[in-house]
């Protein structure tokens, strides 16, 4: 399986969405400071993941989270989440 997955930064209340074929693996390097790109943000929060059978459409959903419109969609799908856990203001 192919994962997308969208974590949210205890620390500065950002997300961070990236892409994984062992979802549990790279959530324990993110946990753990052992992701680089992650580590000076942690500690985080798994709030929205999605699994596909195939790589390249993993990565076109990845893609596409992290444009505009992905960022739109993820708002509406956590909506009650966002209420609850604001995200930090953006410039």
């Amino acid at each position: 399986m192919f994962y997308v997955y969208v974590l949210h930064s205890d620390k500065d209340n950002g997300l961070y969405i990236g892409y994984s074929t062992d979802l549990r693996k790279r959530l324990i390097q993110h946990k753990t400071g052992a992701a680089f790109a992650t580590s000076y943000r942690a500690p985080w929060k798994l709030i929205y993941y999605e699994a596909y059978m195939d790589s390249a459409d993993a990565k076109g959903r990845e893609v596409f989270l992290k444009s505009g419109s992905g960022r739109k969609f993820l708002m509406k799908q956590l909506a009650h989440y966002f209420q609850e856990h604001p995200l930090r203001p953006t410039a």
